[in-house]
């Protein structure tokens, strides 16, 4: 073989290597889930052990961290708690703290952002100023402050709503916890946020989470598609969505939780086929809140999974394209010194039982 073959061949070989070498240190990884009610002590040491393991850059929670209508099961499995009665107006007091302590606690020095859902605002004596009040450390992180001074240095309020870009990839949560969202406030905030990502050439892909799922999903109830103002808010948000994509070719992505259970692929719906598009979206309430079964339309889905805990570990690559993959949590995952404080009978409780297949009401839309 010729000597300049040869060099031509060496030279391909170290580019594939090494191409591919670059393109993987490139690739980097966070982790989400939501609803973390009921079992979410027990479960989500669990899930912040696996993040760990996976690398993640953060943790995302989508939402519903205490039950609040009435003590969660792990609450009232504490020592200090178990066999005695609990105040209600004590457990009111302790529950985001406890959340705070029992879940949060567990990742460490990995960043953490913190969505709101519907059960830190529709059960009194909660509200949405109070979440925020209580979670200013986490909405208002250093991250999330350069964010909003980067947007508009005049801007010092901390929302329940926020987004930031880390490394090419907008990051947006928006705030459905309550039936009145998306409001027009929320509206002008998220569509300018779009238009700056639209026009900032570092960004590569959007991710958008939220709690309840947008509206005419394969997974229609106890969704957006709940009332009528959320369908149609929702619809708007999707559609600007669909809009983004089509116009700069960037990546989008949609996150909820709320029902609690795994799906993927939940916009491939006759609805969203007939008006525009379908979006790459996911539930992914699964934090340990007691689960739901499948809708029916799950066997439209690219993956359904009920009775299930765990979190959906994102992997973004160089060119901003993110693959998405469900990682399980099972009982042996679950750390022991967790499941000796909450006795070995509870942590089987949460994987065996804590569950509620009663089947859920049609959406106001239908």
């Amino acid at each position: 073989m010729p000597r300049y073959r040869q060099q031509i061949i060496l030279f391909c070989f170290f580019l594939a290597f090494f191409g591919s070498a670059a393109l993987a240190q490139s690739s980097w990884t966070f982790a989400v889930s939501g609803d973390s009610r009921n079992c979410g002590n027990v479960v989500m040491p669990a899930i912040a052990a696996g993040a760990e393991r996976d690398h993640a850059t953060f943790y995302w929670h989508l939402g519903d961290l205490r039950a609040i209508f009435a003590p969660d099961e792990d609450y009232l499995h504490e020592p200090e708690h178990r066999g005695h009665p609990v105040d209600k107006n004590k457990y009111l007091n302790d529950a985001w703290d406890d959340f705070i302590q029992n879940q949060l606690s567990f990742f460490g020095d990995m960043p953490v952002y913190v969505g709101i859902g519907n059960h830190e605002t529709s059960y009194p004596p909660k509200t949405r100023e109070e979440f925020v009040s209580k979670f200013d450390r986490w909405l208002n992180s250093p991250t999330l402050q350069k964010q909003r001074a980067a947007d508009d240095p005049k801007d010092t309020a901390v929302r329940s709503y926020f987004h930031w870009i880390q490394r090419g990839v907008d990051f947006i949560y928006l705030d459905n916890a309550t039936p009145d969202q998306f409001d027009a406030a929320q509206m002008t905030w998220f569509e300018t946020v779009l238009r700056n990502a639209q026009g900032n050439p570092t960004v590569r892909s959007v991710v958008v989470g939220m709690h309840a799922a947008l509206p005419e999903s394969l997974a229609p109830g106890h969704s957006m598609s709940d009332s009528v103002i959320g369908t149609e808010s929702g619809r708007q948000v999707y559609t600007d969505l669909l809009r983004f994509k089509q116009q700069t070719k960037k990546y989008v992505y949609i996150l909820a939780s709320h029902s609690h259970f795994y799906m993927s692929g939940i916009f491939d719906s006759a609805y969203w086929n007939a008006h525009g598009g379908v979006l790459p979206g996911w539930i992914i309430g699964t934090g340990g809140a007691m689960r739901y079964p499948l809708p029916p339309t799950a066997d439209r889905a690219r993956e359904a999974r009920q009775k299930e805990y765990g979190y959906l570990l994102g992997t973004v690559h160089g060119n901003g394209s993110i693959d998405f993959r469900f990682k399980i949590i099972k009982r042996f995952d679950v750390p022991d010194d967790i499941a000796q404080r909450y006795t070995s009978d509870f942590a089987d409780y949460c994987f065996n039982e804590n569950t509620d297949f009663k089947p859920h009401p049609a959406p106001a839309s239908q």
